[in-house]
């Protein structure tokens, strides 16, 4: 389960990332309970933040998954973080001295996206220079279960910190625990990374990468799938906030727990997700169903505890479709186009989000942040069967349903015609 950890590079990599992703969970607990407070609970106000904040992806991705294969990715990182620490800093300061308005984290939130465009694609493929391909599928989960770490501590400690000092103070912390990774990347032994040769510039590069992934069906079906699951699904942050605020009436607090028990699931799945030797696209269609199921489930719930109990499994079966999925593009390509590929994988499950984070919002709005959630889980549960056939009737595989046994999803190849 860790052996990636032998790796020197990648525990100063890993061992950075956790730190900062608690920071980073803390802001984002925080930056969604400011523009809560600042709108009167509006739905759509966090909706537009959220979009904001995943619109570059969506507009620049490309452009900037074509600098990453360009540019040393070690030292492209160490700007990044840099630069992510200081917008912290300055929603940090702009909070506490009671300044702040909703159209200036609409701008931070803008401004941070801006530099992920960035950020995103070079962390993706820079894991597999950090281990080598061998060891790729482990520390994809292993780097997706100190994201979740985070995720489990950030919002429980920003809960907490809001209440009692304000969320100024929270994005102030956050600023600082970019430090870790910083230096994490600093201490690094370039002589011991396997670098993947940065590719000169030239025209066209944008048009390759398009063009590999088109002459891709399976890669194809699995962006589409992301693409309505992300546009859908993937927005339980916000609703947790809403039915938290606006269903159970509860506090910042509760509101933490019910985020941390997300993130327990998606840490407890991104753990057994590194005990798998390779990503499997039954993995991948099964977790991604599940996961629809589950929001649907949790719409269901009439009261603050059962709610907060369904979200434990579906963290589970969110991160064991987007572990299995990530590394099955990173093991598909070829590496000289990893960080083109890795952009366009990222624009289908981040740039989804600024479209989808205001729909629903504005369902929340009308019908209730419930219907929201049933909606998303409706949508990705369709999606998901509809990939299956499609990938049963293009690819030459069959797909099986066995609710008695695990795995409940069997994909497996199809008998050829003369052998039939």
């Amino acid at each position: 389960m860790f052996r990636s950890l032998a790796n020197r590079n990648y525990r100063l990599f890993i061992s950075g990332q956790v730190v900062s992703n608690t920071g980073t969970w803390m802001q984002r607990i925080a930056q969604d309970w400011l523009v809560l407070a600042l709108s009167d609970g509006s739905g759509v106000a966090l909706g537009i933040t959220t979009a904001l904040q995943f619109l570059p992806m969506m507009l620049l991705g490309l452009w900037g998954g074509t600098l990453v294969d360009r540019m040393s990715k070690r030292r492209l990182l160490i700007g990044t973080q840099a630069a992510m620490g200081l917008l912290a800093l300055g929603l940090g300061v702009l909070t506490v001295a009671g300044y702040a308005q909703v159209w200036h984290v609409y701008l931070f939130a803008l401004a941070l996206g801006a530099v992920t465009v960035l950020d995103n694609p070079a962390r993706q493929s820079f894991v597999e220079e950090m281990v080598g391909r061998r060891d790729l599928p482990n520390a994809v989960a292993l780097n997706s279960a100190s994201f979740q770490l985070g995720r489990v501590a950030g919002p429980a400690i920003a809960g907490l910190m809001i209440a009692a000092v304000g969320s100024g103070v929270v994005f102030l912390v956050n600023a600082v625990s970019f430090a870790g990774v910083i230096l994490g990347l600093a201490l690094m032994r370039p002589t011991e990374l396997h670098v993947t040769e940065s590719v000169p510039r030239a025209k066209g590069q944008i048009r390759e990468g398009l063009s590999y992934i088109l002459g891709r069906p399976d890669l194809l079906l699995l962006l589409g799938m992301t693409a309505f699951v992300q546009l859908f699904g993937a927005n339980v942050q916000n609703q947790i906030a809403l039915i938290t605020k606006n269903e159970f009436e509860t506090g910042p607090a509760p509101y933490g727990i019910a985020a941390a028990a997300l993130a327990v699931g998606a840490l407890t799945g991104a753990l057994l997700a590194a005990r798998r030797e390779r990503p499997r696209l039954s993995v991948i269609l099964a977790g991604a169903s599940v996961f629809g199921a589950l929001q649907i489930v949790a719409s269901l719930m009439p009261g603050y505890l059962g709610f907060v109990l369904v979200l434990f499994p579906t963290g589970m079966a969110f991160m064991t479709w987007t572990t299995s999925l990530n590394a099955h593009f990173q093991l598909s390509v070829d590496p000289a186009l990893r960080g083109r590929v890795m952009a366009i994988y990222m624009l289908f499950f981040l740039g989804m989000t600024p479209v989808g984070a205001p729909i629903v919002g504005f369902l929340a709005d009308v019908f209730g942040p419930r219907t929201g959630l049933a909606l998303g889980g409706t949508v990705s549960v369709a999606v998901v069967l509809l990939v299956a056939v499609l990938l049963a009737q293009r690819l030459g595989v069959r797909v099986r349903l066995s609710p008695a046994c695990r795995p409940f999803l069997r994909v497996t190849r199809a008998p050829a015609a003369e052998d039939a």
